[in-house]
């Protein structure tokens, strides 16, 4: 399955990278020297890659390395630098060089950009046009129209059967969309809330996020991304119909340029994905929406600085145009089709770096995200499925249908 898939997986990247070769730094889990086969973990994701006919092996100062691909130092474990090219076998490794070296047009991991986050900026400020707050003019709660619509949603979130018909033995579904980053965390997230007491029982969490399937990948309809969420959703025996409240994180692979082009990229990718949502979802009612961690410590193109950074304001404009009453985005029968859930801020988790957000001293060192610097560790991805978690728990458009009722135990009981 692996090889055939990660022939599509290179040529994205060399499509993304516009041209017929490109860069990685991975870590070499071993080589099938017969087979000519590398086994190296890369962006997140362990990859077998074929070797091409007279790849060169050379060492950390680019020199040809005695042994080749007997050599003791392309042990398991060893940092890597591989150079891949299209050729007619399709993408194959051509060079591979010991060490982490800088890959073309890559700043190199920085322990802060030196922006401030979006939640720390105040009305006045601008950062390419844009002023502060999540939801805009400096406020990091939403507008009292908003903020009453939420809470009508989520009073109307209730167990319900497999046809989607109330039942106190029904279940409630949360489930996640979006990328490696995503399922990451939100499979995290999903193991912390199972065993918290404060969890409602009639509620079931469905990891459908998935490595290599940004916003881009969930717009069609029919597509792979969506046909996984179909069988993890069927394993975890809920159904499309007791699907309620969704966490969707917003990303691409490989931005490119301005905000005002890979922000609106990002923006219409999102909104077919929130009506693929509504569609198959009917009775989808919360779309709650987030942006990247910390993309400084990055070493791969998939999604640096200030990309990881300017994903929030995208949600924000998704949030305001909904507001401003976008018939693509309407979650209100009285005002036609509904076409998409509500939306709302879920946790914000960027942080500049080490330094501590002023609101609760988050900070993200490299040791929270892994060797590409793009994917989180155990400890990345334990803070942002705590931070979902105490949303979740203390949010007053989640806690109705988040928390255990009164009287049965935990926080109300």
């Amino acid at each position: 399955m692996l090889q055939a898939v990660l022939p599509l997986l290179l040529g994205l990247l060399l499509l993304l990278q516009g041209s017929t070769s490109f860069q990685a730094f991975g870590i070499l889990r071993r080589i099938d020297v017969e087979r000519r086969v590398l086994h190296v973990f890369s962006n997140g994701q362990e990859r077998m890659v074929p070797l091409a006919r007279g790849a060169r092996i050379l060492n950390k100062e680019g020199k040809s390395l005695p042994g080749a691909l007997l050599a003791p130092e392309l042990a398991a474990g060893a940092e890597i630098t591989v150079t891949v090219e299209r050729g007619d076998a399709g993408p194959q490794i051509a060079v591979i060089r010991l060490g982490r070296q800088p890959l073309p047009g890559e700043t190199m991991p920085r322990t802060s950009v030196g922006l401030k986050p979006l939640s720390e900026m105040s009305a006045s400020d601008r950062y390419k046009g844009e002023d502060g707050g999540l939801y805009g003019g400096g406020s990091n709660v939403p507008p009292p129209a908003l903020r009453e619509a939420a809470r009508k949603e989520a009073a109307r979130i209730a167990p319900l059967d497999a046809e989607g018909r109330p039942s106190p033995a029904g279940a409630i579904g949360l489930v996640s969309i979006s990328m490696s980053n995503a399922t990451q965390e939100f499979s995290m997230f999903k193991q912390i809330a199972d065993r918290d007491p404060r969890k409602s029982e009639r509620l079931t969490i469905v990891d459908c996020a998935q490595g290599g399937q940004a916003m881009a990948q969930w717009v069609d309809p029919q597509g792979r991304a969506w046909l996984e969420a179909d069988r993890r959703l069927q394993a975890a025996g809920v159904s499309p119909k007791q699907v309620q409240v969704a966490w969707v994180k917003l990303a691409n692979m490989g931005p490119r340029g301005e905000l005002t082009e890979h922000g609106k990229k990002l923006e219409s990718d999102t909104r077919a994905v929130l009506q693929n949502a509504r569609r198959r979802f009917p009775n989808l009612r919360i779309a709650y929406l987030g942006s990247r961690i910390y993309g400084g410590y990055a070493g791969t193109p998939l999604n640096p600085e200030p990309y990881a950074y300017e994903s929030a304001f995208v949600v924000r404009w998704l949030i305001q145009s909904q507001s401003r009453g976008d018939a693509e985005l309407n979650a209100n029968p009285e005002r036609g089709d509904v076409r998409s859930a509500l939306l709302l801020w879920g946790p914000y988790v960027w942080g500049d770096g080490v330094t501590p957000r002023k609101s609760d001293g988050l900070i993200w060192e490299r040791a929270d995200l892994t060797e590409d610097g793009t994917h989180p560790s155990q400890t990345g991805r334990r803070k942002v499925a705590d931070m979902l978690l105490k949303f979740f728990v203390t949010d007053e458009t989640a806690a109705p249908w988040f928390a255990r009722p009164v009287g049965k135990g935990g926080a109300g009981g």
